[in-house]
């Protein structure tokens, strides 16, 4: 009995080979931690909200690699499009995009229109496309609309961040939808460069880890689905001030130094996670990286 795992983890170990086991380890993690799930009933709220002249939007603000986009993607999932019965309708509850590269009007409209699947002509003026966006989100009673990488507004010159600011503003206020912005602390100062905007917007931020009850929290969950035969006990203060260390309190990068330090422990058969696996595993912390960079 492999007590330390979650049921489906302990039959996936049982069923799969040592390759099968790396194999899923690669893959993307979920873990429904406190900060997660408060967020995540906070965008049910602005999902929710009944529609209004003025409606209410959020601005998620955390570093790069703290797991916002994997937050708004997990909850974008959850919120699928489906067809009432009773009506036949198509409803798209949430619809998340990325914002382009550097503020620009038609390659936004183009993201949404993609991530619809509707086809458009490069020939196609700004304002057609935007007449047909807000027909496609009414038609498909879109209540909720993510745009992450908000910072991406700041690439453009003072003119174009204003031209692309109003776009937004227009959307939310013609489908009289909830907007969630979401991006790195710069994202912050996007918005605020439009007084109106940055009163419409509420600002949660995803802060980094810390030594406390919730990381040790967080971790107990890692170890419950990382399919290793033998007990980590990651919670241990001198493993778990390691993994804090190292990924310098981002959450992206405990995933990552987890997934490397699990796919030694099964290639060299210890099969849990130790100091010594932690001190051999090929990992360089985002500071060291920045600072090899620029040497």
């Amino acid at each position: 009995m492999m007590t330390h795992l979650h049921p489906k983890t302990e039959e996936l170990i049982n069923n799969s080979s040592d390759k099968e086991r790396i194999n899923l380890l690669k893959k993307p993690k979920w873990i429904g931690y406190t900060g997660a799930k408060i967020i995540h009933k906070k965008l049910e709220e602005l999902r929710d909200y009944p529609t209004n002249l003025r409606m209410p939007n959020l601005l998620l603000v955390g570093d790069s690699n703290n797991g916002k986009t994997a937050l708004l993607n997990k909850f974008t999932e959850l919120n699928k499009s489906f067809i009432k019965e009773e009506t036949q309708e198509l409803f798209l509850p949430v619809l998340m995009v990325q914002s382009p590269p550097e503020p620009d009007e038609k390659r936004f409209y183009n993201a949404i229109l993609e991530s619809l699947h509707s086809p458009y002509r490069s020939s196609e003026k700004a304002e057609l496309r935007q007449q047909r966006v807000i027909h496609l989100l009414n038609k498909l009673n879109v209540k909720l609309l993510i745009i992450d990488e908000i910072q991406h507004v700041l690439a453009g010159t003072v003119s174009k961040q204003r031209l692309f600011l109003n776009v937004l503003k227009y959307l939310s206020n013609e489908l009289k939808i909830s907007l969630v912005c979401s991006g790195t602390r710069e994202a912050f100062n996007a918005i605020q460069t439009d007084p109106q905007l940055a009163n419409r917007f509420e600002p949660k931020v995803l802060s980094k880890w810390h030594n406390d009850e919730e990381f040790l929290r967080l971790l107990a969950s890692f170890e419950r689905i990382l399919p290793l035969k033998k007990p980590s006990f990651l919670i241990e203060d001198s493993v778990s001030k390691i993994i804090l260390s190292k990924s310098e309190g981002l959450l992206g990068e405990v995933s990552k130094i987890l997934e490397l330090a699990s796919i030694y422990a099964i290639e060299t058969g210890v099969e849990s996670i130790s100091k010594s696996v932690l001190s051999k595993i090929d990992y360089t912390p985002p500071s060291e990286r920045k600072k090899m960079i620029f040497r």
